[in-house]
């Protein structure tokens, strides 16, 4: 759709959001730090709500009504997620604290599992945030392993032909970023991984800033780990 035929209602949207019906120094809040976080919108502040006040309890593992009817709603929810993502079964599904964590507990798992080891390479962008860099250092530090730049051209998008370099039969993971929190780059992670597996290497893909933007397919794009926050997406 063109910028011309696009039309969007600022004030109904800006509704939606309770956060923004306040002022900031005389003037109505204009929040542009989304892709730090978002903010809560209105329907999901109702189902909040509606949660804490009707059947707040512990999920699997109690056999009360309560703590039935959070497990099923639990549960509701990995399976939209599942529909929302591509996945081929809600159990590829987990629920973490956060895109962080995720990528921590994947690092974690590949390291204690023995999947990687010494002399081992692990890829990593330029263009990746912190938390999908630090996690492989760590885990490089532990067994041996070293985590390799894949160099950023000076359009600020990733070097495909020095990519292609990098990889080779020590290349154990691969962790790219979808969109650059940064500059904003959308990476090819259809290539990148089919490349990666080509060398038989696990792919991790950080979606915290593409899930709110694309339409995405965990199965098209053939990745082993897809993370991203909640708290990115209006949740």
């Amino acid at each position: 759709m063109s910028a011309a035929t696009l039309s969007l209602d600022i004030e109904s949207i800006r509704r939606e959001f309770p956060v923004l019906s306040q002022e900031i120094q005389g003037r109505p809040l204009v929040y542009l730090d989304n892709a730090a976080t978002t903010h809560t919108p209105e329907s999901v502040l109702a189902v909040i709500r509606d949660y804490y006040e009707r059947y707040n309890s512990n999920i699997h593992r109690g056999t009360h009504r309560l703590s039935q009817l959070a497990t099923a709603e639990h549960e509701k929810a990995r399976t939209r997620i599942a529909e929302h993502l591509g996945a081929a079964a809600d159990r590829e599904v987990i629920f973490t604290s956060g895109c962080t964590d995720s990528i921590n507990l994947v690092a974690n798992v590949l390291g204690q599992s023995g999947s990687i080891g010494e002399g081992d390479t692990i890829l990593v962008s330029e263009l990746d945030h912190h938390s999908n860099i630090v996690p492989w250092q760590m885990l490089a530090e532990r067994v041996g392993a070293s985590v390799l730049p894949i160099p950023v051209t000076d359009a600020g998008e990733i070097d495909m032909a020095a990519y292609t370099e990098l990889l080779d039969s020590r290349t154990k993971v691969v962790a790219i970023n979808h969109i650059s929190n940064a500059l904003g780059t959308i990476n090819p992670v259809l290539e990148i991984t089919r490349l990666a597996k080509e060398q038989g290497a696990w792919v991790l893909i950080d979606g915290a800033q593409s899930i709110p933007h694309l339409e995405i397919d965990v199965q098209a794009i053939g990745c082993d780990f897809y993370a991203f926050s909640g708290h990115k997406v209006y949740g």
